[in-house]
């Protein structure tokens, strides 16, 4: 009477055979094992943080209620709670005084650059992946999980094969090495818009979006003030980016196109313009002309100094032509150049510099 499925007449077999005869294997599979595509991924995210010069950290999930506010979340979280402050408490926590789930990475992440700074390291370079938590606004219900991934860095940059003086770590090269672990993941480049973050630094700091305009996390340097909480004597970069929308975005498709017979044609250009204009808006504008040749544009140099107007610097950058099935003239060149300097003159008031 209680034989309903295929399990149980199974179990019936089993029982009078003689459950000592049933080995321990594995059972058979005509596949080949494989990483599923969110694996491949993080593993593709750790080689390009480790080729970077960054080592693994690994926190507690558990946190000291003081941390509450300090950092703001993920926009995800946000979303989902609408309440920053709601955390999720432990009833019985494990370490007397730790009853937080922790919302953010970066709170264990800066705790390990100040345990290296205890310890007389001063160039610390570190990240994280990992899951944080907020609670949910119905009682009874399970808290929100995502999960992220943190970066920190800070002390002087090691440049290998290049001699001459030593320089400290700055906003850039903590953002190189984010795009780095995001081009390695084979997805679509993020756009960073300065914004005002609770615990970076005003005017050195920025918001993280996908290609789609997405909000995804913040960069930037730790404020002041929360620095002083770790007592930090020195300037600490550092990221947090949501890992769950990028491990559910689509690859790029990697396709293959022969070397181009036929020479490119690169020219540069140095424009004063505004201090706020990005150089996102720049290479933007480049792409928004639409010239059929123009096969890249990037950013050469930025100037900042003497004998320049106030608010001015002067940005150059390298435009490249080229034709895959002919050579192109001069004239040509000079046309399509010109077409794209007069653009970004008109669109950011900007004056070609000599």
């Amino acid at each position: 009477m209680d034989i309903e499925r295929e399990e149980d007449l199974v179990e019936e077999v089993a029982r009078h055979a003689g459950y000592e005869k049933i080995t321990t294997e594995l059972p058979p599979s005509g596949l080949a094992g494989e990483y599923q595509p969110s694996e491949r991924k993080r593993r593709a995210l750790r080689r390009a943080l480790v080729s970077s010069g960054y080592d693994e950290a690994i926190s507690f999930s558990f946190i000291d209620a003081e941390h509450d506010g300090r950092f703001e979340l993920l926009p995800d979280l946000v979303k989902n709670e609408q309440d920053e402050g709601s955390f999720v408490t432990l009833t019985n926590p494990i370490i007397e005084g730790v009853t937080r789930m922790r919302p953010s990475l970066l709170s264990g992440l800066l705790s390990a650059v100040r345990n290296n700074f205890n310890h007389g390291t001063r160039d610390v370079r570190l990240f994280e992946t990992g899951r944080v938590f907020v609670s949910h606004t119905e009682r009874g219900n399970l808290p929100f999980e995502r999960e992220a991934f943190a970066l920190a860095a800070t002390g002087m940059a090691t440049e290998e094969g290049r001699a001459g003086a030593s320089r400290e770590l700055n906003f850039y090269d903590l953002k190189g090495a984010l795009e780095a672990a995001v081009d390695a993941m084979n997805l679509k480049g993020l756009r960073f818009e300065a914004a005002s973050v609770k615990h970076l630094r005003e005017g050195q700091a920025a918001r993280v979006h996908t290609d789609q305009e997405q909000a995804i996390g913040t960069i930037g340097r730790l404020d002041d003030a929360v620095a002083a909480l770790y007592k930090f004597r020195q300037p600490v970069y550092v990221a947090e980016v949501d890992l769950s929308t990028l491990l559910e975005m689509e690859e790029r498709p990697v396709l293959y196109s022969p070397l181009s017979r036929y020479p490119s044609v690169v020219r540069d250009v140095s424009l004063l313009v505004g201090r706020r204009v990005t150089l996102a808006e720049m290479l933007d504008a480049v792409s928004e002309e639409g010239i059929e040749f123009c096969r890249d544009a990037q950013l050469v140099d930025v100037y900042e100094g003497a004998n320049l107007p106030e608010g001015k610097r002067s940005v150059t950058l390298r435009v490249e032509y080229r034709a895959e099935m002919r050579t192109l003239r001069d004239e040509e060149v000079d046309e399509m150049h010109a077409r794209i300097v007069q653009a970004l003159e008109s669109r950011f008031g900007a004056t070609l510099r000599v």
